[in-house]
């Protein structure tokens, strides 16, 4: 039992310096980067106002152009996305079309089902002409029933 312990204490101490000294050199480049902003910042601040006003400017239209290009290859997606849609819509609409003709083609002898169907609807909406009572927060309820 005593010899599990040690094991196991000497993994945690091992986990635990390997994770001290991934920290130390995350703590070493964050200093450097650091002192590379201080050294840049210095170097701004002793040139000459114009000149200062200049590399804002710089890095101000780089931004923007990065920020542009990325506008652009979102857009050429959601153009891309469009195009792709519409083409599927002009194939669903061919498919409805096409079934809509062949369901006038289809005479009339074969459609009886059809008809009831209709005459049915007919006597639905004569039961049920009218005021609708509901309460408050069934609405959402209701509406979904009224559209499907």
């Amino acid at each position: 039992l005593l010899r599990l312990l040690e094991a196991q204490l000497q993994d945690q101490r091992r986990e635990h310096e390997e994770e001290m000294e991934a920290l130390r050199n995350q703590v070493d480049l964050m200093q450097e980067e650091l002192e590379k902003q201080q050294q840049a910042f210095l170097q701004t601040l002793q040139l000459s106002p114009e000149v200062q006003v200049e590399l804002g400017l710089q890095q101000e239209i780089t931004r923007l152009t990065n920020e542009n290009l990325d506008l652009k290859e979102l857009l050429e997606k959601l153009e891309k996305n469009e195009k792709k849609l519409k083409k599927q819509l002009k194939i669903y609409m061919k498919k409805v079309q096409d079934f809509e003709a062949s369901q006038t083609m289809v005479p009339v002898e074969r459609r009886p089902h059809e008809q009831n169907m209709q005459v049915a609807v007919q006597r639905k909406e004569k039961d049920f002409q009218g005021m609708l009572e509901y309460y408050k927060e069934d609405e959402p309820l209701l509406v979904r029933n009224l559209i499907t």
